[in-house]
């Protein structure tokens, strides 16, 4: 006997647990559009702080390949220019890439 009323008082505690949790989601539900224009300013309003991070990622890249080619030319190694170029193109790429997607986008 213990047991069966031990099942009754879980099984109620889940069916109430339940029905909270199903009127609170359609208590917080919103409009779709509201939503989708919500996720959009907030996208927005990261964009700018993602295209900083994106300067300062080339800032701290351009200083490692700087060093790098630096050490290659003091080396006298005859591939410098190579090396030279392609950080200097992986920097270049970086800041194009966030100027173009801030005026494609609007931003």
């Amino acid at each position: 006997m213990w047991k069966n009323t031990s099942i009754k008082f879980l099984l109620a505690a889940m069916l109430v647990c339940l029905s909270n949790l199903l009127f609170s989601a359609v208590a917080f539900a919103q409009d779709g559009i509201q939503g989708i224009n919500e996720a959009s300013n907030k996208v927005r309003s990261y964009f700018d702080a993602g295209a900083n991070l994106m300067y300062a990622i080339g800032a701290v890249i351009g200083i490692i390949g700087a060093t790098k080619v630096y050490q290659k030319w003091n080396a006298g190694e005859p591939d410098t220019g190579k090396v030279a170029a392609a950080w200097f193109g992986s920097c270049v790429f970086l800041v194009v890439v966030t100027s173009v997607l801030k005026s494609f986008f609007g931003i």
